[in-house]
Parts: structure tokens; C-alpha cells; sequence
């Protein structure tokens, strides 16, 4: 068929880092695989075509040994991050064929009938999609994305069939993708899926190890992953109802048709998943067998005489249930179990850190309301993902939507990734391509942001080395990241440069009051300007009656303003970003405001003819963006900022903007010299403006995003391991506060994490696909710094 796929192991060297706000479990020996999940690999295939899905076999069980128990993810470790090979590609007209295969994506003459027979009318999607009601939406998942061609006509049976306000979400795995150009030209043999080709294209993400996000349409999510089958699919957090099992030929890659792949794929699937492929190979048949699928062989499409699809059999399933906090009966259609809502099932994935695991999110409606509290760009970001996806928001804050940290008139779009590979520099570059798409698809006419690339120098011996240490230990593309001379660095900014350094060109800045602005103005937002003074949960008692629920099974909160009134909500998302200001359930977050000062220059029209301008953003110990120009012909240099923990005096202070200066003059001298001679002063004593501000950081310097965790209950679930954080691990999921969210500690990093960090938590609220592998979302988890904190007895 058309997609390349492959489950070859990646090595070792070039993981990650440990991450340090986690104890060290590394010798926690696991246990056996749950005996009931096991037994569903003892029935065996029935060969004959149309034989019942769910009927047990009596004949021996497969020669194929299931490499985990049946419905559990195999634990495979995280690939090195670093750049993929490209799809080496021949061309008959606007048919490829790779190269290193022998074999092609699709044929030319019929692919697209094929796609259609065995994708989508095998895996009954016009009859599933066309009674789709569930809020959440369908989910489909593919073992290779190739052109992309099965996902476009999915998209496009999906749109003609599903309801309005139904939603599509689709996960696809390639390991070797596409250029743009190649998959361009391949999609134009297609002409009337082109309004969903043409998105895609212009989406299209750097090669590179990772989660990319897209949208197709505004009901339709792709999230590409991009790397090894199995390592991908082993982290992914999310149920697929409907699986394409794609891929060149079992004889052309046979490496792709694995144990372990077809292990990944029910380890992920919802209790009533699907699969269908265009094969019916003996040893695939086992696998699947053997990985707690059943399978009928159905006739195939043209010249091929058979293929095969099927669901889970009914233990796999039932595990999936258990595991998901579904109830198992086909009757209850799968529904959320209300007691899961705080705590689920402990996946066996979790056994060595269980506190990491989710809560199972509550049942979500289109009725359903949230508050967001903060209107910062982590608030509304959370908001705009939320409306987005339908769901009631309140956005509340004492001030206008970008105040305070928010309320620049310019934002540095950048990250800064440490030498040796850890979660927050793998976070850092998944939240950098994520903001830009997001930026590009929110305002394409780059009237709240600019792609003007950043440059960050190297103005020491000791931040060149690092900068070399990490071009080693990371071989990126040159769209993300790309080394230049000082000669290179001065064509790119547009003004004499005499430090080497790093160029993004993804990177950019924002307007950031601007952009929270429009985001607050997104149809479904209800901006409420209000002091939220205490939240609680309704029919609050002691302990842990925080949880308690209402009488109609749903947990909600209540907002109790400074002027007496409340507000009640289902959902409550906290994007505040300042310790003061939390409300009591989350006073014990590791919070630390860090007072920060902009200098700002604006030029008159008349004046500003004969500027000096930047044309990227520049960063050292500080940074300065090129010249906001207004609509009256004025421009704005904007620069800083300072960094100052434990500072509560909120005056602009000279101090401080000579500080700012004198790192701008140390990074760009013939910048300033240019400056002050147009200007005809020095830029100490130019007319200047300062503004004040303090942006929250966690003692790890990653933002806190996710479920909010029971404090009180953790430290008693887990106490023992202040005595032997190794081996006394509790097996108990963590108990989070039910409907409590968090989205924090953004740092000076906020337009690029924030956006990320509310798709983040948007899906894990709304029973989506996460945007980010299961580590990343673990990473973080706003209760790693509490397990710490219990470890070293604090």
C-alpha cells in the first residue's frame, strides 16, 4: 500500500536525561502481567471469511508469543532526538515509489478506491461516523501516513457523513517523511481533496523525532508522529476506535509487521476499536492474534483476493475498559465510571512513578462549563483551545486580558536547549513548532506575531562550547536550528554582529496584549473581570470531602468573587501566575515570582526615518526584537529584560534599564552605535519607558500543566518512600482534585509553552490524544515537585 513505517529499535545512546524533578525508580522490578488481560491471547484466528468477530476459538493458541500481555503498551525506551531520514523517492508521474523499499505509496490507477475498501469501508467509518454523539471525538489511528492519502479521504467521507458538531481526531506514525514539494505533487493526482491536502502542506512539519499537531479543518486534528512505529506509538496517551494497519508489503518491510507493533496498537485501542489492512499474511494474522485482536478475511480490493479486519477480542477489551475507567459491559456503550474520576486503574506502564498517571476525565458535554481563572497568554490560550473545541468558557481576571506578565508590547518567541538531551529541551522544541503552527493558523497575516527567526549569540567562550556540545549531542534540521558565523549572524539580523551563534528560524516574536486580547475575543469566551478571592468544591466538608460531588454525579467548583458574588462551574482551569495569588487548594505549588524590567524606546515619525532596524530577534544575556512600527509611523525598540527572584518593589528603576542597556551594548555594539548616532544621545539617556512585571517559575524552570494534584492525600499515599523511594513505590494511582486544573510557571518562555501546555490540557480534559508523548506530559505534571518534596522528607 502507500506508507513506510518500521518498528526497527532505536539505540541507546542520546536518551534523555533524567528528569530531575523525579526520584530515581530505575530498580523497581515490575510485575507479572495481570493474568486476565494474559488469557486473551489463548483463542486462535478463525480462517474462514465472515466468521464472527468475538466467537472463541478452540483450536491451539498462535506459535506467536504476544510481547506483553494483550491491551498493555510495550515499554519501549525514548528515541534520541535528532532528525529523520527523508522518504527517498522515484517518481511515475505523480505516483512515488520509495526507493529503499522497492515498493509503492499507491497506484496511480486505483489507490484511491483501494484506500477507500480497505480503510474505510472495512472499518464501517460512513455507518460509525454518521451516528457519531459522543462529545469527544473519533479517534483513527495508522501505522503509516506515507501522502497522507487514506487520512485525506477519511477526512473527507467524515465531513459528508458525521454530524455538525461531531469531531475527527486522527494519529499517524511515519518514520522516513515526505519534503513538502514531494507531498504536494503526490496529493495533486487527487484534485477534490485539495482544500484538505492544501492545510496539510502548509502545516507540514520539519523532519524531526517528535509530536507534530495540525488541523485540516476546524473539526479535524492530525497529530503526526514522527519516528519508529512501536517508540511511538508505546508513549502515546489517547484511545483509537478505528485503526488503518498500513504499510509497504509484508515482503517488502517485513521488520514493520512486528509483534511489538501490533502489542503498541492494542495497548492503545478503546474497548471497541477496529483495525483493517490490505494483507492477509499468515505471521501478521498470528501477531494480531497474539496482541489480543480477532480477525475475519474479507475479500480484497482489484487482484488481491483477501485482506483482513477485526476488533479486540472480549478479555483484551474488557482489560482496555479497566484500564481506561470505561465500564467493560457492551451495553453501558463503554461510559466513563464515575469512581475513576479521581483514580484509575494503575497502568502497568506507571508502576515505577503511578503518581504520574492521569485522572480519567469526568464525562464531558457540550453543556459543560469551565473557568479559566488568569488572563495571561496561559489563560487565554487555554480558553481559545476550549472554544475551540465547543466546550462553555469563563475567562476571569481582576484586569484586562494581557496584564501584567502579558502585557508587553513585544514577546521573544524562543527556547533555549540545553547541551545534553533532557525533558525540558524536548519540550521547549515541541512547544516552539507547536506556537508557530498555531500562530500561523490563528493570524496568517502576521498581525500579532512576526517570523522573524532569533538568533541567540554566543558572547562567551563557555556559551560557544555549549552551543557546540549541543549541535553534537542534536542533529536537527537546519528549519529548526542551523549554526552561523558571526558574518552570517550579521546578514541575518540586518546590523554588524562579532559573535557566532544559533539561528531559529521557526522562532520569532509576539504582541503579546495583543494576541491575549484576540484570543479572549474568541467566539464561546466569556471575559469576566472580576477578584476571585476563594474556590472551592462544592459540598466541601473536611478532608476528603474536597472531592465531594453534586447530587447530579458531576464534581463542580465555586468562585467566590471579592464583591460577595460566586460563580459555579464544572471544570476549573487556574492559569494565575503568581504564588500570591493562588487560591488555598494549590498554595503548596513551588512557585517563585521573578520580578523582570522592559526598556522601551519610541521614535517619533519624523524622527524615525534614519533608524538602524534588526531584522530578527537577538538574544545573549537579554534580548531585543526589531522596531514595533504603529500605524502613526512611530516605531518602538523594545529590550531587556531583567531577571531579579525575591524583588517585590514594583517602581521602574534606572538601575535597571542601565542594566538593559549595557547587555544590549554588549551583544550588538555596532547596533548601539548606529542608534545613538541617528538619535544624537546615548541610549542611557534616551527618552525612555520602563515596565515592571513578575512572571512564576518552578524550581525546575518547566511550567506546571495538567490535573492538580490532592496534596494532602499524596502525602499519605505515598509517605513510605521518604523511608526507600526505590523499592517502597505505592500502587495506587494519584488522587487529583476532581475537575482542578493548572496551567503555571511559564517563566520568560510563556508565548512559546503556553500554547502547547493548553492543547495539553484541552485533550486531557475533552478524553483526547495528547499533543505530547507520555514523558513530556508526565514531565509536566503539576505534582512532580510534591513527590520530591516527600522523597527528601520536607
Amino acid at each position: 500500500m502507500n506508507d513506510r513505517p518500521s518498528s526497527t529499535r532505536q539505540p541507546a545512546p542520546g536518551q534523555s536525561a533524567p528528569d530531575p524533578s523525579a526520584p530515581d525508580l530505575s530498580t523497581f522490578d515490575q510485575p507479572a502481567p495481570d493474568q486476565a488481560a494474559a488469557s486473551a491471547r489463548k483463542t486462535s484466528p478463525q480462517d474462514t471469511p465472515g466468521t464472527a468477530a468475538r466467537k472463541p476459538a478452540t483450536t491451539p493458541p498462535s506459535a506467536i508469543e504476544p510481547v506483553t500481555a494483550p491491551g498493555v503498551v510495550p515499554n519501549v525506551p525514548l528515541a534520541p532526538l535528532a532528525a529523520l531520514e527523508e522518504a527517498q523517492l522515484e517518481w511515475d508521474d505523480t505516483a512515488p515509489q520509495a526507493t529503499d523499499y522497492g515498493d509503492v505509496y499507491f497506484s496511480i490507477h486505483d489507490g484511491r478506491a483501494e484506500t477507500v475498501h480497505v480503510f474505510l469501508d472495512s472499518n464501517r467509518l460512513s455507518e460509525r461516523f454518521r451516528d457519531w454523539r459522543e462529545a469527544r471525538p473519533f479517534v483513527i489511528g495508522e501505522t503509516g501516513f506515507g501522502t497522507g492519502l487514506n487520512i485525506l479521504c477519511a477526512a473527507q467521507r467524515f465531513l459528508a457523513t458525521a454530524p455538525a458538531e461531531a469531531r475527527l481526531h486522527v494519529v499517524s506514525v511515519e518514520k522516513h517523511p515526505m519534503q513538502a514539494a514531494d507531498l504536494e505533487r503526490a496529493l495533486s493526482a487527487w484534485p477534490d481533496i485539495a482544500s484538505l491536502a492544501k492545510p496539510l502542506v502548509a502545516q507540514w512539519p520539519s523532519a524531526v523525532l517528535g509530536v507534530h499537531r495540525l488541523w485540516l479543518d476546524e473539526r479535524i486534528t492530525l497529530d503526526l508522529h514522527f519516528g519508529d512505529a512501536v517508540e511511538r506509538l508505546s508513549r502515546l496517551e489517547g484511545g483509537v476506535d478505528a485503526w488503518f494497519l498500513d504499510g509497504f508489503s509484508p515482503s517488502k518491510n517485513p521488520e514493520m509487521w512486528s509483534p511489538e507493533l501490533f502489542a503498541a496498537m492494542a495497548g492503545v485501542s478503546r474497548p471497541t476499536a477496529t483495525f483493517a489492512t490490505f494483507t492477509a499474511a499468515g505471521f501478521v494474522r498470528r501477531g494480531l492474534r497474539a496482541a489480543g485482536f480477532v480477525w475475519r478475511k474479507v475479500p480484497g480490493h482489484g487482484m488481491k483476493r483477501e485482506m483482513i479486519c477485526g476488533e479486540l477480542d472480549e478479555p483484551t477489551a474488557a482489560a482496555r475498559a479497566a484500564l481506561m475507567g470505561l465500564d467493560a459491559s457492551p451495553a453501558s456503550g463503554h461510559a466513563p465510571v464515575k469512581e475513576h474520576a479521581v483514580r484509575g486503574a494503575l497502568h502497568p506502564l506507571r508502576r515505577e512513578q503511578p503518581w504520574t498517571q492521569p485522572p480519567q476525565p469526568a464525562p464531558i458535554s457540550r453543556e459543560t462549563h469551565v473557568a479559566v481563572l488568569g488572563a495571561g497568554i496561559a489563560g487565554t490560550s487555554c480558553a481559545e483551545a476550549l472554544a475551540r473545541r465547543g466546550v462553555q468558557v469563563t475567562l476571569i481576571d481582576a484586569e484586562a486580558p494581557g496584564a501584567r506578565a502579558s502585557g508587553n508590547r513585544q514577546g521573544a518567541l524562543y527556547v533555549k536547549l540545553a547541551a545534553e538531551t533532557n525533558p525540558a529541551s524536548r519540550l521547549q522544541l515541541a512547544a516552539l513548532q507547536y506556537s508557530r503552527r498555531w500562530l500561523a493558523s490563528l493570524d496568517p497575516e502576521q498581525t500579532l506575531w512576526s517570523a522573524s527567526g532569533v538568533l541567540q549569540l554566543a558572547t562567551s567562550e563557555r556559551e560557544r562550547k555549549r552551543q557546540q556540545r549541543f549541535l553534537g549531542n542534536h542533529p536537527l534540521p537546519e528549519a529548526l536550528i542551523t549554526p552561523v558565523s558571526a558574518s552570517e549572524a550579521s546578514r541575518i539580523a540586518g546590523s554588524e554582529i562579532t559573535f557566532d551563534g544559533l539561528f531559529y528560524p521557526v522562532a520569532g516574536w509576539v504582541r503579546p496584549k495583543a494576541l491575549c486580547q484576540h484570543l479572549a475575543a474568541t467566539p464561546g469566551i466569556r471575559f469576566l473581570q472580576a477578584r476571585i478571592e476563594a474556590i472551592q468544591s462544592l459540598g466541601a466538608g473536611e478532608g476528603r470531602e474536597e472531592g465531594a460531588e453534586t447530587d447530579n454525579g458531576v464534581p463542580r467548583w465555586q468562585l467566590e468573587a471579592s464583591d460577595g458574588h460566586c460563580l459555579e462551574v464544572d471544570q476549573l482551569i487556574v492559569a494565575l501566575g503568581e504564588q500570591t495569588h493562588l487560591p488555598a487548594p494549590l498554595a503548596h505549588l513551588p512557585l517563585q515570582p521573578i520580578r523582570g524590567q522592559v526598556s522601551e524606546i519610541t521614535v517619533a515619525p519624523e524622527q524615525a526615518a534614519g533608524l538602524p532596524m534588526l531584522d530578527s530577534v537577538v538574544c545573549a544575556g537579554g534580548y531585543v526584537s526589531p522596531c514595533q512600527r504603529h500605524a502613526d509611523g512611530s516605531v518602538t525598540l523594545s529590550f531587556g529584560a531583567t531577571f531579579a527572584p525575591r524583588d517585590e518593589d514594583d517602581s521602574v528603576r534606572e538601575a535597571d534599564h542601565a542594566a538593559n542597556v549595557a547587555e544590549l551594548r554588549s551583544a550588538l555594539p555596532a547596533f548601539v552605535a548606529a542608534w545613538e548616532q541617528s538619535r544624537g544621545v546615548r541610549l542611557e539617556d534616551d527618552a525612555w519607558q520602563g515596565r515592571v512585571a513578575w512572571r512564576a517559575a518552578s524550581p525546575d524552570k518547566s511550567p506546571l500543566a495538567g490535573p492538580a494534584p490532592d496534596a494532602a492525600q499524596w502525602r499519605e499515599d505515598y509517605a513510605a518512600m521518604a523511608f526507600d523511594a526505590k523499592k517502597r513505590v505505592p500502587q495506587s494511582s494519584g488522587a487529583h482534585l476532581p475537575g482542578l486544573w493548572l496551567s503555571t510557571a511559564h517563566g520568560s518562555r510563556g508565548f512559546t509553552t503556553a500554547p502547547l501546555c493548553a492543547e495539553l490540557i484541552a485533550s486531557q480534559l475533552c478524553g483526547e490524544p495528547l499533543p505530547l508523548e507520555r514523558e513530556l506530559a508526565e514531565h509536566l505534571h503539576p505534582g512532580r515537585r510534591l513527590i520530591r518534596d516527600i522523597v527528601q522528607r520536607r
